[in-house]
């Protein structure tokens, strides 16, 4: 006897004798079966009731079973259909999996076949159940963001609708370290903070910190605090991060730049839960959860010497990873729309229409800036526009051509990531002559990032 629990079965045939067969075959505690002579009470069966999976012939009366086929896919998708067929109506079978179905049965029927299809089908119907749970919690979670923050994240990609997801399920826990990844400008600090916002701490503290930001000689000041007196300077006692952000999140971005003797003192801080302030020997534990975020992989720094392994492992608890623009690019029209509004509420315009153009032309642009660059280019158009339509001559485009000489992709015979890297901070500091602050800002990095890569490849 098959068993396929909490499964809603309804079977629709003009044969008496194949219903109850079927139904009789079906029998389990466990779930529950319908029977239906004809379309017309079959559809009245799932208007009432909750159906997972329907067995329907292809000879019906009232209307073919291809048509009751057919409407059940428009009206209610989550059902998943196993058609009955003869074995002399093979381009029905044919037809019907063009339409959606996702199994079929012969007559006369084996029992053992029915339990196959039905065993086949269970998993398309858990499959189902398993993304429309993603999409409940996808808008649950966007909601709950936005009444936090007053602002979305956006899109429909299967990419952000596993990102809302595993969002949710680690903003749930209180202590677990997270790891973002990502290119820059894909949102990992947004991410970061939907992480907190939707947590139990999100009425404490979010603090930010750039890692490439902080001199060494500022580190235990700034992450642990100093007491007065303390170096020649500290006149006030000073809190730092560590307990600015105590019962909230602290947020270290770009920590794949953080010096390497400046990662053992981290570390131990992580591993013990306690500081200490420059100048003085009272320990101060901390509840703060942390939240790393890095455009590097860590993995290959950490092999070529350039960060802990271990503080790579303490970080990473969870890791969640941004794919850039040029990758989930059904994402660009929802976030287009997105940022006119946004820029209308604050710009006081009634921007209402986009130029087809425009889509299709950013829908071939490669975004090496991601999403940021999106909305630079949204929030410079909207400027421009002096009507209630946005056209291509509002953006700034950079073409693919000139994208690919500038980053200048090898072939993969000569693919090189040293030389890949190289050869973009050439071209950068080529067209900023030089200037590292606008060299940097090309590359979406900090200075000081630009600058000890500039030493690394001896340019």
């Amino acid at each position: 006897m098959i068993s396929v629990s909490n499964l809603r079965i309804l079977i629709l045939d003009d044969e008496k004798l194949v219903r109850e067969e079927l139904s009789e075959f079906l029998i389990d505690p466990n779930f529950q079966v319908f029977k239906a002579g004809t379309p017309s009470e079959a559809f009245q069966i799932m208007d009432r009731n909750e159906v997972h999976i329907a067995v329907v012939d292809v000879n019906l009366p009232e209307m073919s079973g291809l048509d009751v086929l057919e409407k059940i896919k428009k009206e209610y998708p989550e059902i998943e259909v196993i058609m009955i067929s003869g074995y002399s109506e093979m381009d029905s079978v044919i037809h019907s999996m063009r339409l959606g179905a996702s199994d079929f049965f012969t007559k006369p029927f084996r029992l053992r076949d029915v339990e196959h299809a039905i065993e086949r089908t269970k998993k398309f119907v858990n499959l189902n159940k398993s993304l429309q749970e993603v999409k409940r919690n996808y808008s649950i979670i966007s909601k709950e963001f936005y009444e936090a923050m007053g602002y979305e994240i956006v899109g429909e990609s299967r990419h952000m609708k596993n990102l809302i997801n595993l969002i949710g399920k680690v903003a749930k826990t209180e202590n677990t370290s997270v790891l973002i990844t990502g290119e820059s400008g894909t949102g990992k600090e947004l991410v970061a903070r939907a992480i907190h916002y939707l947590s139990n701490r999100k009425e404490n503290c979010f603090y930010a910190v750039n890692c490439s930001a902080i001199p060494e000689t500022l580190f235990e000041s700034e992450f642990f605090g100093h007491t007065k007196g303390a170096f020649t300077g500290a006149s006030d006692t000073k809190t730092g991060w560590f307990e600015a952000a105590n019962k909230g999140t602290l947020f270290l971005d770009e920590i794949g730049d953080m010096q390497l003797n400046l990662q053992t003192k981290f570390l131990r801080v992580l591993e013990d839960r306690k500081i200490r302030k420059v100048g003085s020997n009272i320990e101060i534990p901390f509840d703060t959860r942390i939240i790393a975020a890095t455009n590097q992989n860590l993995e290959d720094l950490s092999t070529e010497k350039g960060f802990r392994l271990d503080l790579y492992h303490r970080i990473s608890s969870f890791v969640i990873h941004l794919e850039p623009l040029r990758k989930r690019k059904e994402d660009i029209p929802l976030l287009i729309d997105y940022f006119v509004k946004y820029f209308n509420r604050i710009m006081g315009k009634n921007i209402n229409e986009i130029d087809e153009t425009v889509i299709r032309k950013l829908l071939d642009y490669e975004f090496p800036g991601n999403v940021r660059e999106l909305k630079n280019m949204v929030e410079r158009a909207v400027i421009i526009c002096d009507t209630n339509k946005l056209s291509l001559s509002h953006f700034q485009l950079t073409n693919n051509k000139e994208y690919s000489e500038y980053y200048h992709f090898p072939t993969e015979e000569t693919l090189d990531l040293e030389m890949v890297e190289r050869n973009c901070i050439i071209k950068a500091l080529e067209k900023a002559n030089n200037n590292k602050s606008k060299a940097a800002d090309l590359l979406n990095i900090t200075w000081q990032s630009l600058d000890r890569r500039i030493k690394k490849h001896k340019i």
